[in-house]
């Protein structure tokens, strides 16, 4: 591409992403919503995420892991036991990024 076909194509995408998430934040008022779709809509970021980390810790290479020695399957053991007993995002990822590190670097996982 030139350079000037690179600078049409950011100016192309930053144009469109400012239409489609401008589009809701520049109405002067709420919209009307039913109830159920407001109540719903508040699950979907963590639909989302869980949609995507899932797959990242229970499949490689497009397959489903056939062993227990998986760093990844320690790592959210002990993520998950962090979060159960502190309520801490942070220490979470901490956590569970600590254990898989150790796993993969120590013994090779």
């Amino acid at each position: 591409m030139s350079d000037v076909e690179t600078a049409v194509a950011i100016f192309g995408l930053a144009v469109i992403t400012l239409l489609t998430r401008g589009f809701f934040i520049l109405p002067d008022r709420e919209w009307p919503m039913p109830g159920w779709l407001k109540e719903g809509l508040r699950y979907a970021p963590i639909g989302a995420l869980v949609a995507v980390v899932t797959p990242e810790i229970v499949m490689t290479q497009g397959r489903l892991i056939d062993s227990w020695q998986d760093a990844r399957l320690f790592g959210t053991v002990a993520a998950t036991a962090w979060y159960l007993w502190r309520r801490d995002m942070l220490g979470t990822i901490l956590a569970g990024t600590a254990v898989m590190l150790i796993f993969r670097l120590g013994l090779g996982w």
